[in-house]
């Protein structure tokens, strides 16, 4: 993340130096437990190339195929080490970004829906390959200014990718983004099927996805749970198709929540060395 939005000392700094911000986050997720790193560090740690980027000890370079993350972090609250590689190879790219407000200041762009992951880590001991996701997204203005809240979430069906963007702006305005991203990268926009409620996180906070009418999406496991964000793993249907998912509930008018704001550091530390 460079000019992490989720960071409160660049809320408190007023965003005017958003390199002096920066943060890899990384989340593993275990039967024996989860590990959690997004230390903020500071311009001087920070390096950026039109193919590499460093953020203290952990970098990432494209080769023009691939992308290597050496990642080399210390998790929080409880310190211990995440450190190991991960290299995504894309199936295909996407060549088109979406426009999430009517101001045109936040986008998000759907890299490569289809991928090839494998990772090695040594802190812990663990690896793997199976299917990758990569995207991003970008912003102008801080995302509490411009959103009240949003949910995100994808699916991988027999042939394609399927994914949902629906965001609720300040003003009350809707956008809603359903698009389906075959194995060449094309994409198709989609009308999306109806709203449906997932049971609300252990901090009451609202979600819903998008499933076949009838259908009742459930929560196979809540992988992050805090008073403004959620990430979970969705069994749904999605045009007659069975399938599990991703997805993410974001509240931002909670992230904007001075109390919050506390809060946020006691997990999302800075580096001040």
């Amino acid at each position: 993340m460079l000019g992490s939005v989720f960071s409160s000392y660049y809320a408190w700094s007023g965003r005017g130096e958003p390199m002096n911000h920066c943060a890899v986050n990384v989340a593993l997720y275990s039967r024996r437990g989860n590990r959690w790193a997004m230390t903020e560090r500071g311009k001087r740690d920070v390096f950026v190339s039109e193919r590499a980027l460093a953020i203290g000890p952990s970098h990432m370079r494209w080769d023009g195929g691939a992308l290597t993350i050496e990642i080399d972090e210390t998790t929080c609250p409880l310190p211990s080490r995440i450190k190991g590689m991960v290299r995504l190879t894309p199936a295909a790219m996407t060549r088109q970004a979406f426009t999430l407000d009517d101001r045109g200041q936040h986008h998000w762009w759907p890299i490569a829906p289809e991928a090839h992951i494998e990772v090695s880590m040594t802190r812990p001991g663990v690896q793997w390959a199976g299917q990758g996701y990569f995207d991003m997204n970008r912003g102008s203005a801080p995302l509490e200014a411009a959103f009240r809240n949003w949910s995100w979430s994808y699916a991988r069906l027999e042939d394609r990718a399927v994914l949902f963007y629906d965001t609720e702006q300040k003003d009350g305005a809707a956008r809603r983004i359903a698009a389906s991203i075959d194995a060449t990268g094309q994409i198709t926009p989609l009308e999306p099927p109806p709203v449906a409620r997932l049971p609300r996180t252990r901090w009451m906070m609202r979600r819903v996805t998008r499933a076949d009418p009838g259908h009742t999406p459930r929560v196979l496991r809540s992988l992050e749970d805090t008073p403004f964000y959620a990430r979970s793993i969705v069994a749904t249907r999605i045009f007659g198709e069975t399938a599990v998912g991703m997805h993410e509930q974001l509240n931002l008018d909670r992230l904007a929540h001075p109390l919050v704001r506390v809060m946020i550091p006691f997990r999302n530390p800075r580096s001040w060395r």
